[in-house]
């Protein structure tokens, strides 16, 4: 199938050559951009299937933070935090002079989404969250500082689907060997050694096992920049991240949020669920 996307780049502050999928929608197209964010340990690829369905409409954004697919990695590993890679996307909004979206982020792409927002509020027309909340569980931080920056390879595509889910299946028990494969192929690569890599800088673990910096300090008061905003909360029913009593108080914070949780899955659903991908275009249908 072609791909119906264009690779661009753009630099960052200091310097890198930053990647992005750039979805065009239709031709004269109207409607609000969509801007999607990947968590800590993934990339573009992340929101194939998603972006594929939402450009018919709309035109669909897909950055590469630093560090990540063919985003440029960092000299100095401590610039792999959400404050950073906050900074870089403002400066992608800057160059495609993008004053209003909606934004879907998974993971540590929530995080961002919350602080863009609080950087400016009013500018996000409708978030999607994955899995993510202003309240982010230890046990979860914890299951994910266990494997990020392993540095595993394997040299098959299915000792790689086996080894993500020696990994893996406590959050998602119910996966099947093609499951795995189809993980396996949105977060790794083929190296030039001929092995099979995660896609990503090993370095991004260094500074996400410092305090505060996985998780930002009084999300909160990120969260409060979007009250009112309209907003589907997407939460795994085994997930470690993101608890039941944070959706909870979100849903008390922002009366216009949705949430639902995907049965059977732990951090994170992929977006791709017919459940969820039915409410993410209930919640788009209403925002011009």
């Amino acid at each position: 199938m072609a791909a119906h996307y264009e690779d661009r780049y753009w630099t960052s502050s200091d310097g890198l050559n930053l990647h992005y999928r750039n979805y065009p929608g239709p031709e004269g197209g109207e409607a609000l951009p969509v801007l999607c964010l990947h968590g800590l340990t993934r990339n573009a690829r992340d929101f194939a299937g998603l972006a594929e369905d939402l450009r018919a409409r709309r035109r669909v954004i897909v950055p590469e933070m630093r560090g990540r697919g063919l985003s440029d990695y960092a000299p100095v590993s401590d610039t792999y935090s959400p404050l950073v890679y906050v900074a870089d996307v403002e400066k992608l909004l800057a160059d495609e002079g993008i004053t209003r979206f909606i934004a879907i982020g998974t993971s540590m792409g929530g995080l961002m989404t919350m602080l863009l927002a609080q950087a400016r509020p009013g500018r996000i027309a409708a978030a999607v969250m994955n899995d993510i909340g202003p309240v982010v569980e230890p046990l979860g931080l914890e299951r994910i500082s266990g494997y990020v920056g392993q540095g595993r390879s394997y040299p098959t595509w299915v000792h790689a689907a086996r080894g993500l889910e020696a990994v893996h299946s406590p959050a998602f028990p119910d996966y099947d060997l093609d499951q795995w494969l189809e993980m396996a192929k949105r977060t790794m690569v083929v190296s030039q050694n001929g092995r099979i890599t995660f896609d990503y800088d090993m370095a991004i673990a260094e500074p996400f096992a410092k305090p505060g910096n996985a998780a930002p300090p009084n999300l909160w008061l990120a969260f409060e920049a979007l009250r009112d905003v309209p907003m589907l909360l997407v939460r795994g029913g085994l997930s470690e991240l993101l608890s039941a009593e944070t959706v909870r108080q979100m849903a008390v914070r922002n009366p216009a949020m949705k949430a639902i949780t995907v049965p059977q899955v732990g951090h994170a659903p992929t977006l791709d669920e017919p459940e969820v991908r039915a409410a993410i275009h209930d919640l788009l249908g209403g925002i011009a």
